[in-house]
């Protein structure tokens, strides 16, 4: 019972250190956001903040996928369709922080010697199961046919999401959430006749 204790109030440094680094990168951008910032935020000095995580691509890696925790459990699952899936973009436009985060990391974890890259394998896993869900929730609810190829409607999303992203950056101006949905309807409308 003794090894609790310690256990317990390391996790939960470590969680208060997430939770303060995603405010942080979220309202700086990964750039910008410091070490030195986070660390003073939770009473840590910057060696110490390293004693919860490796590196710093250890503790972006953890924000990353905090975020996608929390934005999966506040959007998609009290709507797991794709209306909750436009939710969680539409919430990405008011952090641009973690979606150059997201972007820039991303891009450099496609390198398979780069320490996050099976993370960005396993998100991806992650994100396509959940769209395909989504495509199979649709067509049970006769939203949408019968004729559509999953894995290649899935890889279009998420191609599109990421790339939408990535645009966004050097123009606030586009509209990723509209563009998704004209690209589901695009989806639907191919995917053969549709139960009314």
């Amino acid at each position: 019972m003794r090894r609790r204790g310690p256990y317990a109030k390391g996790a939960a440094k470590r969680e208060e250190i997430l939770s303060v680094a995603l405010e942080v990168v979220a309202a700086r951008g990964c750039r910008k956001a410091s070490n030195r910032e986070i660390a003073d935020r939770v009473g840590l000095s910057q060696a110490g903040l390293m004693h919860y995580f490796e590196s710093r691509e250890e503790l972006y890696q953890e924000v990353l996928r905090t975020r996608d925790l929390r934005d999966h459990a506040r959007f998609f699952v009290p709507d797991p369709t794709f209306e909750g899936f436009l939710k969680i973009i539409g919430h990405n436009a008011s952090v641009p922080g973690l979606v150059r985060l997201y972007v820039e990391f991303s891009a450099e974890a496609s390198m398979p010697e780069h320490p996050a890259h099976a993370f960005f394998l396993q998100r991806y896993d992650w994100v396509r199961a959940q769209l395909a869900g989504v495509i199979e929730r649709a067509q049970g609810a006769g939203e949408m046919g019968p004729d559509v190829d999953v894995p290649l409607a899935v890889d279009l999303v998420l191609a599109a999401a990421d790339g939408l992203q990535l645009q966004w950056l050097n123009d606030h101006g586009l509209d990723m959430v509209e563009h998704l949905r004209r690209l589901w309807s695009g989806l639907v409308a191919s995917s053969g006749p549709v139960a009314h």
